[in-house]
């Protein structure tokens, strides 16, 4: 058998393996790719130190590994939903690493096993031994780190940092202009609860279904829940509050502008960020204005006008060429029972009696 073979990820799994059977699935049937571990979707296995090491490397950027005892197995699945990826890593041996992350937020659940992370200079960062059913900021873009891990399963969601960009702004006089992460623990059990379900939402939910996964005003729209759940799980330098100056801009021509780019650009995947820009001012600013004078938020007027869209276009459609899922999807709902009670509460009728009218 090849060091490193891949394959098409198959759904989702339902349960964790024990510490055997992870062992015992890394061996499973995969098509070989050599030595090399492909980047996209897909299942990538290693059997060896180097191979598992190059495998890692590929995923997370550089990395050491210095293994104890015989056993030598990687398993990682991955699953890109729109501008981040959702990975399965099942780290079926015992062994230290040190390495430095790439340009990417890594947010994760350990499901077995036991992980410590600390930084290169030889303090813990969070400062504790991770156990299954953790959950916290594994590493950032600069973190250079040292990991002891033992038997491992995580689940990670692997994020570019310009997308805290799209739903956050960073306070005045930050270092960067990202949001950046200033702990690694969760603030609440609660918080971390709300990240998990969001992400096992996307996982298990959207991308196990193509239809969805395959629909980008889906997927980059689940992509950002994400990021505000963990915005909202963990401490950041994201300003929430608006300052004296966003007070001011929160007016009726911010509105004004606002509403006429959602209105123009709806069937386009926009995010928060890209209405202040169009609007001229910052986030808060203009989260301030739809308040203020329209008593909603700008992600829910763009959830208003999207209905409305799909409402015209299941009136002009074939049903027997359209659906109400599909036609859901077109635009940004990433569920259709939900997208069923937005549209009854808004005109009266369900979808599929519109479509069929």
């Amino acid at each position: 058998m090849p060091a490193v073979t891949v394959a098409q990820a198959p759904g989702p799994a339902t349960s964790q393996p024990s510490r055997d059977s992870r062992s015992a699935d890394l061996t499973g049937n995969h098509a070989s790719m050599g030595n090399h571990a492909s980047t996209g979707n897909g299942v990538a296995v290693a059997t060896s130190l180097q191979a598992a090491e190059e495998l890692l490397r590929d995923a997370y950027g550089p990395i050491r590994i210095h293994a104890h005892g015989p056993r030598r197995g990687v398993r990682l699945e991955r699953a890109a939903a729109g501008p981040m990826q959702l990975h399965h890593l099942t780290l079926a041996m015992d062994f230290d690493a040190d390495g430095a992350l790439p340009d990417a937020l890594v947010f994760a659940e350990l499901t077995a096993g036991r992980v410590r992370l600390g930084t290169a200079d030889g303090n813990t960062s969070p400062g504790q031994q991770h156990l299954p059913g953790d959950v916290f900021l594994a590493g950032q873009p600069g973190d250079a780190y040292t990991a002891e891990v033992r038997d491992a399963d995580l689940r990670l969601s692997v994020i570019d940092p310009a997308l805290t960009g799209q739903v956050a702004a960073s306070a005045p006089g930050t270092m960067s202009a990202h949001v950046r992460f200033t702990g690694y623990d969760p603030v609440s059990a609660e918080a971390a609860a709300q990240l998990t379900a969001t992400v096992a939402f996307l996982r298990d939910h959207l991308l196990a279904n193509p239809d969805a996964a395959s629909a980008p005003l889906v997927t980059a729209s689940a992509a950002r829940l994400v990021v505000a759940a963990a915005l909202a799980a963990f401490p950041n330098t994201a300003l929430t509050e608006p300052t004296a100056d966003d007070r001011n801009d929160g007016s009726p021509a911010t509105l004004r502008r606002a509403v006429a780019y959602i209105d123009e650009h709806a069937h386009e995947d926009i995010s928060l960020a890209d209405i202040a820009a169009h609007a001229k001012v910052t986030i808060r600013a203009v989260q301030l204005a739809f308040r203020r004078h329209l008593d909603t938020t700008p992600t829910s007027y763009l959830r208003k006008v999207r209905l409305d869209r799909a409402h015209r276009q299941l009136i002009d459609a074939d049903p027997a060429r359209e659906s109400v899922t599909a036609v859901s999807y077109q635009w940004g709902f990433a569920s259709p029972s939900r997208f069923a009670a937005y549209y009854r509460s808004a005109y009266g009728v369900s979808p599929n009696r519109t479509l069929r009218a």
